[in-house]
């Protein structure tokens, strides 16, 4: 795995492991765990553009801004897109949460059993065993349309440069 230790700052800096993926780029495989304790993979996402959002855990601030935002844009396009969060937490606390803020549009998907989403996408914070804040938009192709690794914990992603991606591939 790489090791990127200048690209993300969680109480000061940490180190990311996985590669930095970029626009270009075939979208990594994963192996997810849905609120069902089944796996999920990107394969189950083919043909119908994708949206990774990716948080280091749902009950924090602005995890919760991040999630509730794309659920309303996933509510908006009606199914033409998948909006994916992803985290560490348990599939448990995601099922909470989504019930709890009425997060109704996206699929939250679990990294929790091995971490293997988070290395493949680069967004493996080890010290912690949490993702970072990122979001990809992937084509129904199978590809890297953007990218953007948040550089800070407390810093929201740009909601509409995501969504301008989006609309180009509906």
């Amino acid at each position: 795995m790489i090791e990127r230790p200048e690209a993300f700052n969680f109480y000061g800096p940490r180190t990311l492991v996985g590669p930095a993926l970029q626009v270009g780029d075939a979208a990594p495989d994963f192996q997810l765990t849905n609120p069902k304790l089944q796996s999920v993979t990107r394969a189950d996402f083919a043909g119908t553009p994708l949206v990774l959002s990716v948080v280091p855990a749902l009950d924090t601030g602005v995890c919760t801004k991040q999630t509730v935002r794309f659920n309303a844009e996933a509510a908006a396009l009606a199914g033409a897109v998948n909006f994916v969060t992803v985290s560490a937490d348990l599939p448990f606390t995601q099922t909470r949460w989504c019930g709890s803020n009425g997060a109704e549009q996206v699929t939250t998907l679990s990294d929790h059993r091995d971490m293997n989403f988070a290395q493949a996408y680069g967004t493996y914070l080890r010290d912690f065993r949490l993702e970072s804040r990122a979001v990809f938009v992937i084509d129904s192709n199978g590809v890297i349309r953007h990218v953007e690794y948040v550089p800070a914990a407390g810093q929201e992603p740009d909601y509409d440069a995501v969504m301008e991606v989006v609309r180009t591939l509906i």
